[in-house]
């Protein structure tokens, strides 16, 4: 197709000289008896014009066409380069709390994510031959994200703390305010159980409170946002602001030995 467009090109061009050379020559022409050329030299000229705008049109066309095509690979270019260059980023702040852990962890990538709403959930690809094993912990530098509840051999699945299933014993960091955190299958989580007057306040961190042996005592659980009265009226709850962003997970540890 592009060889088939030269030679159109070509033949307007050669199309155009002619036009042109005709045009130069017109000034001669002063002989009455060649009067009759000036109305085929008017449209000739008329014609140069519009062949000249058809090239300046064509050839722009197809430089135009190669930039988009140029900007649309350098902005994938740009692209992937920013992915990889946040993604070193989060895995350089991961290795360092990895070094820094007083746990043993497995460091895993999250692969998917529970297809419903009725469950929070996700899959890592690290599994029983990574020493993965169902009941650990997972946290990232963050704080808390959930607990193994299946362990396949090379991949096993995260209950987040989001969902209401999971729930961890915590305190108030400052207060040493004892409760139960659980998720709400939304972007906060409820502490309950608490007593009348809970020494709570807004912006106090909750922790876990190593209380049983499922997750390791002071992991950061989030930030207290909303205190409330339960329906019975006999008790007090708070919601937390999770100190993951448990939507947006992509690189997990797994607490292997505490």
């Amino acid at each position: 197709m592009f060889k088939a467009n030269r030679k159109k090109l070509s033949s307007y061009i050669a199309i155009l000289g002619l036009v042109i050379f005709v045009f130069l020559l017109a000034p001669a022409l002063t002989d009455p008896s060649l009067s009759a050329l000036k109305l085929p030299l008017s449209i000739a000229s008329a014609l140069g014009r519009e062949l000249e705008a058809f090239v300046f049109f064509h050839r722009n066309y197809y430089q135009n066409l190669a930039l988009k095509k140029e900007a649309g690979f350098l902005r994938f270019k740009l692209n992937a380069q920013k992915e990889t260059l946040l993604e070193s980023e989060r895995l350089k702040t991961l290795l360092n709390f990895k070094q820094q852990s007083p746990f043993k962890v497995v460091s895993a990538r999250v692969i998917g994510r529970s297809p419903d709403g009725w469950t929070s959930s996700v899959i890592i690809d690290k599994g029983r031959q990574n020493g993965v094993r169902r009941g650990m912990p997972v946290v990232n530098y963050a704080g808390l994200i959930g607990r193994v509840v299946e362990a396949g051999d090379v991949s096993a699945k995260i209950l987040l703390a989001s969902d209401p299933s999971l729930g961890v014993s915590a305190i108030v960091q400052r207060s040493r305010q004892e409760g139960l955190v659980s998720g709400t299958l939304g972007a906060r989580l409820m502490m309950r159980y608490l007593p009348e007057n809970p020494d709570i306040r807004l912006q106090d961190t909750v922790v876990t409170s190593g209380f049983n042996e499922a997750f390791p005592k002071g992991i950061p659980i989030g930030t207290v946002v909303d205190i409330g009265k339960e329906f019975s009226g006999l008790s007090r709850y708070c919601l937390i602001r999770p100190a993951v962003n448990l939507a947006n997970i992509e690189e997990v540890l797994v607490v292997v030995q505490q």
